[in-house]
């Protein structure tokens, strides 16, 4: 392996604003080398975010355009990179680690692979999404809030889904793994919703299969029947997938799990209520949750709910067999609106890692 590059692309995702976080051992040089050539990794290294001509990109890593060219279109296939056209020519960005180029190494995904990102994770112990502006925002399920209390366009599954015009299904990235190194849960693993504002969208994709907008929507109902939060990007505008995941799996959400980072994502803007009068003390949303946010108070006692611990993703409302739980909305004073679109948000994670603009 040569670790120069891979090094050198390693501090180039770092100063991304979605980060690449560094370790001892250097396991993610590792990593990095199962994804990218070294010659894929020469031009990552010098490649921003925005996107630039072959040519431009050529020049500054030293390569003849024509070879950049070809190597670029290369990495355009195996996900690792992100393409459009600007004054009539190609333009090409780089994708950052997560979210980013990782979920679409989904085809290529083998046990080598597997095992480098769980050594990966492991050792940064939260850090990949501990460091400013969480990545994912939960949403809830819609049915557990209240009829009476209005649910904003982002913070509805439903929203999203119907205002698009396309719509895909792909493999959990995260189950996929979490199954390959011998961990992880039992459930289904075709359920990471992807939508687009095109028709067509997913027509010829490798990754994402194309499914209707009803599909979409029976994905979304059995990922809730199933115990599975939602969270898309931590934005208002913009949004292209729903994240149907688990405290097991995800890289995010196991990072609250496992490592105890409760900033690894935003809590959605409500909490689980319990009307003491109607609960029977059964027990089975104590089951259900996966943050531990729950518990029965002394001997035969009702249901408590541990304000500081739940997300409020709705997941327990389902399975309350007296309806004596619901979500209400937080308290202004503590919800902290997302960023209006994607760029805002790289804006405002860049400030909070300081790093300099432009990506």
């Amino acid at each position: 392996m040569q670790e120069g590059v891979y090094r050198r692309l390693a501090e180039r995702l770092y100063e991304t604003p979605n980060g690449f976080p560094r370790t001892e051992s250097g396991i993610e040089f590792r990593l990095l080398a199962k994804i990218f050539t070294p010659e894929e990794a020469e031009l990552a290294s010098e490649m921003k975010l925005h996107r630039e001509p072959a040519s431009t990109i050529a020049a500054r890593a030293g390569v003849p355009e024509k070879v950049a060219y070809r190597t670029l279109k290369g990495m355009l296939r195996k996900g690792q990179i992100t393409v459009g056209r600007h004054d009539r020519q190609a333009v090409f960005g780089l994708l950052p680690f997560v979210v980013g180029f990782w979920e679409e190494q989904l085809p290529r995904m083998d046990l080598e692979l597997a095992e480098l990102f769980e050594e990966y994770f492991l050792q940064v112990k939260g850090a990949l999404v501990d460091e400013g502006l969480p990545v994912h925002r939960v949403i809830p399920v819609e049915e557990a809030v209240s009829a009476d209390i209005e649910i904003l366009p982002y913070e509805s599954a439903s929203d999203l889904l119907e205002s698009a015009k396309a719509w895909g299904v792909r493999d959990c990235m995260c189950r996929q793994q979490q199954k390959l190194v011998g961990k992880g849960c039992d459930r289904p693993v075709e359920n990471c919703l992807v939508f687009a504002p095109v028709e067509g969208a997913f027509d010829h994709s490798d990754v994402s299969r194309a499914i209707t907008k009803e599909e979409a929507f029976r994905i979304l109902h059995q990922a809730e029947e199933d115990g599975l939060v939602h969270s898309p990007g931590n934005y208002q505008d913009g949004h292209f997938y729903i994240c149907n995941c688990c405290t097991c799996c995800c890289g995010i959400l196991r990072s609250v799990a496992e490592f105890s980072v409760p900033t690894a994502i935003a809590k959605s803007a409500f909490f689980a209520v319990v009307d003491g009068g109607l609960c029977a003390a059964c027990g089975d949303c104590l089951e259900r949750c996966q943050f531990d946010s729950l518990a029965l108070s002394g001997a035969g006692g009702v249901c408590e709910v541990d304000l500081g611990r739940c997300v409020g993703c709705g997941l327990c409302v389902a399975v309350c067999p007296t309806d004596a739980l619901h979500l209400e909305r937080r308290s202004q004073d503590q919800v902290v609106p997302p960023p209006s679109d994607y760029k805002k948000w790289m804006d405002a994670r860049a400030e909070a890692r300081g790093i300099s603009a432009p990506y």
